[in-house]
C-alpha cells in the first residue's frame, strides 16, 4: 500500500479497513458465522502497510458501538439480518448475522418526567459520558423505577470472563428484590455520546449472569442519553438464541420546581 493511502486510514478508516480485509478473507457465500483470531488484527495492519493498533480490543469495540461496518461487509448481509462481531472464546471472536444489531432509541416516545436526584458535584466532576450517565442512573434510581424493583448497585466496570467467550467487561451490576423475594441479577450497558447499545454486549452480560448467578433471574438494563437531558431505558432479553427489545421508557430528569403537575397527575 502506498504511503499516500496509508496516511488516510487513520483511526476509525484503519479499523475499517483492516475488519473488511480479515472479513473479505474468510468470508464464504452463504455463511451465517466464521471465527478469526485476535492474533489476525496486527497481521492485517501489517499486511495494508498501517501501523498496529496500540489497543486490538478498541478496534472491535468501535465496529460494535461506533462505527458502521465497511461497505463490503454490508453488501453481503440477507435482508432483514445484519453482522455483528461476538466474543468466540481466550482471545478468538466470531462473526455472526442476527436480526438486530444496535438498539437505537425510538423518536415517538412520549418522555417520563422525574425529580432530578443528581448532585451537582457529580456532574460538575463525571469523567466522561457513560460514567456520567451510570452515576445519573444510580442516584435517580432509574433501575428501580424501570423494573418496578428494589436494586442494589453491586459493582461497576467488572471485567470478568464467560465459557465459550472470552473476555467482557459489565459497565455496572446491580442485585435486585422483588416484593416475593425473589432476586434479580441486573447488567447495565450505558452507552453515551456517539456510541450505540449494541446487543453483543447483551448477550454476554446474560451469559456471564446465568454462570455466575445460576438460579437467579437476569434482566439485562441498556441505557443512552439521548438529547434535552433525557436517557432511555432498554430491558433486553434472548429469544432463540437472539437478543428481544422487552421494553422501553424515556425518563427525563428535571428540577423539582419545574415538573410538569398535570403530567404527573396524568401518569396515574
Amino acid at each position: 500500500m502506498s504511503e499516500e493511502i496509508a496516511s488516510e486510514l487513520k483511526g476509525n478508516n484503519a479499523y475499517k479497513a483492516m475488519i473488511e480485509r480479515i472479513f473479505v478473507d474468510r468470508y464464504k457465500a452463504g455463511e451465517m458465522c466464521f471465527e478469526f483470531d485476535r492474533s489476525d488484527i496486527p497481521a492485517t495492519a501489517a499486511a495494508l502497510g498501517l501501523e498496529r493498533p496500540k489497543n486490538l480490543g478498541d478496534v472491535i469495540y468501535s465496529l460494535r458501538y461506533r462505527i458502521a461496518m465497511p461497505e463490503n461487509i454490508l453488501a453481503t448481509q440477507p435482508e432483514g439480518m445484519e453482522w455483528i462481531i461476538e466474543g468466540a472464546g481466550r482471545a478468538k471472536y466470531r462473526f455472526v448475522l442476527v436480526p438486530l444489531n444496535r438498539v437505537v432509541p425510538r423518536s415517538d416516545m412520549a418522555a417520563i418526567f422525574v425529580p432530578d436526584s443528581t448532585p451537582e458535584i457529580i456532574r460538575a466532576y463525571a469523567l466522561d459520558d457513560e460514567q456520567a450517565l451510570l452515576a445519573i442512573v444510580r442516584y435517580n434510581r432509574l433501575i428501580d423505577i424501570f423494573l418496578g424493583l428494589t436494586t442494589f448497585s453491586l459493582q461497576n466496570h467488572l471485567r470478568t470472563t464467560v465459557k465459550g467467550i472470552g473476555q467482557i467487561e459489565i459497565d455496572e451490576l446491580y442485585l435486585g428484590l422483588d416484593r416475593h423475594g425473589c432476586h434479580y441479577a441486573i447488567p447495565v450497558q450505558a452507552k453515551g455520546g456517539t456510541d450505540q447499545i449494541s446487543v453483543v454486549q447483551t448477550k454476554q452480560d446474560i451469559s456471564w449472569c446465568q454462570q455466575r448467578f445460576p438460579g437467579v433471574r437476569p434482566r439485562a438494563i441498556s441505557a443512552q442519553f439521548m438529547d434535552e437531558e433525557k436517557v432511555a431505558m432498554f430491558e433486553l432479553s434472548v429469544q432463540n438464541d437472539q437478543v428481544v427489545v422487552v421494553d422501553e421508557k424515556h425518563y427525563k430528569l428535571t428540577a423539582a420546581d419545574r415538573l410538569d403537575r398535570d403530567a404527573v397527575i396524568a401518569y396515574r
